[in-house]
């Protein structure tokens, strides 16, 4: 196998592993009980966890006579780097050499690998003793084999650095060399299967592992959606209806094909509303190349009748959260009397805090092509969710699940974008149309932003009470926000109980009246998931409001949070309330107050909280516990005479419990940081007349490198494999926006209610 390959996401296919097989390779496949039914995409953070997450998730190790060996792994890589977190997982076990390891992927396949959707950030989370049993399986299965071979009990024998020894002779054989006997050995009951203790890992919780696709991605030779290059194949773009649930009038397709290279124009039928991940419809434009492609969509003229939609706005949709955030509503925490303590306190706080709706624009817009050949589909996608897309291709083209192969690609950025697979149920459908030609679909970035499934819009109300100590007697927290549900279910409105499961409810304040309602928000547009998802808006929120009310108080931020918190306490969220709802155990994963502490103290120690800064500077502090983990931000911000904002150095501290892979885990903070400081400067899109206003980068912008933090430091907690793992991807982001904002009233006594934070401090 060459470097290049070994960095290309590779599909194992049953035809390699029968030749693996006949040349002598060791191939395991091992198998975890348990089960969870899943229609579509797994929802962020509803999942079950280790111990019975999923129906079998067959994960193969294939030893090969070179002694190389190949992990094939089921989460799918977009740039967090699970390809190599997973992998170097089973090798640690397996007693693998990190140099002779290439890693395959998955192909979509629920019964044999398990759930691959990757979302939630729960891949290590869920997947991490698992793939220690596979390494540590195939480990046992060599010493067995060695044995058998020297004629000695199997306790002599030792299997070390892809070699396997005899203590009592020092005589050693490699892997490869075994390879084939040890196929026939049988595969250890995974009850019985013997793990290393953490004290004998090689890789698991260091720092200097080779990351699987590192060289690729550097190099240009790694292959994304948009790279596939099958023989014959057209590209295709599509005129989609800007109004959402617009259906198509009339078009003039003579226009479009008399565009040199333009091959064929073809309709694609739409959806009754909610639409779920089925293609929006359209007309779409075939062609011998891109450019031919969108040149013919721009010469089609279509007409579109564009339904009850077209009256879509944000102004207006403004005004509907308003309405719905100042009026009492569903009840979904109910500790005490909290509106009677209001009514009665001496000194009432109140504040709404504004979060527009948000694109992912990810690097890679999307791109999937298909591919169709005796009564069987083949696509190839960047896809966060392989089951969903197989799942949706099949439908569309009424064929049996086991007709259809989807070879996921890496992922050019997702965010939960590219959980939603409707760009690959378009090529199918085209290359259906084009009696099983190949065909590439591409997103530009314009259809990407305009025709995204957007991170909600939310306006969050929040009232307290302050005692004569200027704590919170009473805590009046309204979170009004259409729900995610409102893709999948007609008339779904209001976030569900995994969606104020994040961040809201589970508040661990020592407050005796609690009051958190959620109010009916309807949905006009396609709503998605999102990196941290309704973490981001509940997270600003109440760290904005506990800063205000730290200042009401005449408190100092942090003692006035860790005041709050209390002493360290283990909480399980259902005492909360009877609505909480987020899919992971609370027996095995409690709130526990005492981490939470640890990262405030943490983070404010590390950025010197307290210290003396210049004029038209101050610090800000946030944390907020999310997807099984504790994350706080102290970030410093200098703001210029004209309103301009940079950030000097940013400190996060982080407990995820053992870090697996902390490369990647300090990667993905940064990342986060870098999300976070873009959503709370520039993030918004916008509607008039049901049409997205924003296009590209231009208008929807990024963080430039000169907005960027100068100093990002990064705080791991230290844990032993005892704790839980918590995530990592999402937790991140949550605590930047606010410390961000908190940073800038302390520098300038200016409150940041408002996202994005665009040119408000210039207009001052």
């Amino acid at each position: 196998m060459s470097a290049r390959e070994s960095n290309t996401p590779r599909t194992l296919t049953r035809r390699a592993v029968m030749k693996g097989v006949a040349a002598g390779a060791l191939v395991l496949c091992v198998r975890q009980s348990g089960r969870i039914a899943l229609a579509g995409p797994a929802k962020y953070g509803v999942a079950a966890e280790p111990g019975g997450a999923v129906d079998n998730p067959l994960v193969f190790v294939a030893i090969h006579p070179d002694d190389t060996l190949t992990i094939t792994v089921q989460r799918v890589e977009m740039g967090q780097g699970i390809r190599t977190s997973l992998a170097l997982v089973v090798a640690d076990e397996l007693e693998a050499e990190w140099d002779r390891v290439r890693v395959a992927q998955a192909p979509a396949d629920e019964a044999r690998y398990g759930n691959e959707d990757t979302d939630g950030s729960r891949s290590m989370r869920h997947f991490f003793r698992p793939m220690r049993r596979v390494g540590a399986a195939a480990r046992m299965m060599l010493e067995s084999a060695a044995a058998a071979r020297w004629g000695v009990p199997v306790s002599e024998v030792l299997a070390g650095r892809q070699r396997v020894t005899h203590r009592g002779s020092g005589r050693s054989l490699s892997y490869g060399a075994l390879a084939g006997e040890a196929a026939r050995q049988p595969v250890p009951d995974p009850a019985r299967v013997r793990l290393k203790s953490p004290a004998q890992f090689r890789y698991i919780g260091k720092m200097s592992t080779r990351a699987i696709d590192g060289e690729a991605i550097v190099s240009g030779r790694a292959v994304y959606g948009i790279d596939t290059r099958l023989d014959g194949m057209l590209y295709a773009v599509v005129a989609r209806p800007a109004v959402l649930g617009g259906r198509l009038v009339k078009y003039e397709a003579q226009a479009a094909l008399a565009v040199p290279g333009v091959v064929r124009v073809v309709e694609i039928p739409s959806h009754a509303l909610p639409a779920q991940y089925f293609p929006l419809g359209g007309v779409a434009v075939l062609a011998r190349n891109t450019w031919a492609a969108l040149k013919g969509r721009e010469a089609l003229k279509i007409e579109w009748r564009e339904g009850a939609n077209a009256s879509f706005d944000s102004q207006g949709f403004q005004t509907v959260l308003e309405r719905a955030a100042r009026h009492p509503a569903k009840a979904v925490r109910n500790d005490g009397d909290a509106v009677s303590a209001l009514k009665a306190a001496g000194r009432r706080i109140e504040a709404e805090y504004h979060l527009p709706f948000l694109a992912h624009a990810s690097m890679e817009p999307p791109a999937a092509t298909a591919r169709i050949a005796g009564g069987h589909c083949e696509v190839w996608a960047p896809s966060q969710a392989p089951q969903a897309t197989r799942d949706l291709v099949s439908g569309l083209l009424k064929m049996k699940e086991s007709d259809v192969t989807v070879h996921i690609t890496l992922l050019g950025g997702a965010f939960g974008r590219k959980s939603l697979p409707d760009f690959a149920g378009e090529a199918a459908l085209l290359s259906h149309a084009m009696q099983g030609a190949p065909v590439r679909v591409m997103w530009t970035r314009e259809d990407d932003i305009r025709h995204d499934y957007y991170q909600a819009a939310a306006l969050e109300h929040l009232e307290a009470a302050l005692g004569a100590d200027g704590m919170p007697l009473a805590w009046l927290h309204r979170s009004a926000s259409p729900t995610e549900d409102a893709t999948f279910e007609a008339g779904a409105e209001g976030e569900d109980s995994s969606e104020y499961g994040q961040g809201m409810i589970n508040i661990p304040f020592r407050i005796p009246n609690i009051r958190l309602e959620i109010p009916k928000v309807p949905a006009r547009t396609r709503i998605g998931w999102f990196r941290s998802v309704y973490n981001i808006a509940h997270g600003f929120a109440v760290q904005s409001f506990l800063d205000e009310l730290a200042h009401a108080a005449g408190r100092d931020p942090r003692e006035y949070q860790l005041a709050l918190i209390g002493p360290p306490r283990r909480i399980d969220p259902r005492t909360l309330s009877d609505e909480w709802n987020y899919g992971e155990s609370p027996t095995r994963y409690p709130l526990d107050t005492g981490r939470l502490r640890a990262v405030i103290e943490r983070a404010s120690r590390e950025a010197g909280w307290g210290r003396t800064l210049p004029k038209g500077r101050g610090l800000g502090l946030a944390a907020t516990y999310s997807f099984m983990s504790y994350a706080a931000a102290v970030i410093e911000v200098e703001v210029g005479v004209g309103g301009e904002i940079s950030v000097p150095r940013v400190d996060i501290a982080f407990d995820c419990g053992p870090q697996v892979n902390p490369d990647r885990v300090r990667a993905q903070l940064e990342g986060a940081c870098v999300m976070g400081l873009t959503l709370a400067l520039h993030g918004e899109v916008t509607f008039r007349d049901g049409r997205v206003q924003q296009s590209n980068f231009n208008d929807f912008p990024l963080l430039r490198m000169s907005e960027a933090p100068r100093d990002i430091r990064i705080h791991l907690m230290p844990a032993g494999f005892e704790v839980p793992l918590g995530g990592v991807g999402e937790p991140g982001l949550p605590p930047i926006a606010p410390a961000l904002a908190n940073a800038i009233f302390a520098a300038t006594g200016r409150r940041i209610r408002r996202l994005p934070i665009g040119r408000q401090l210039r207009a001052s």
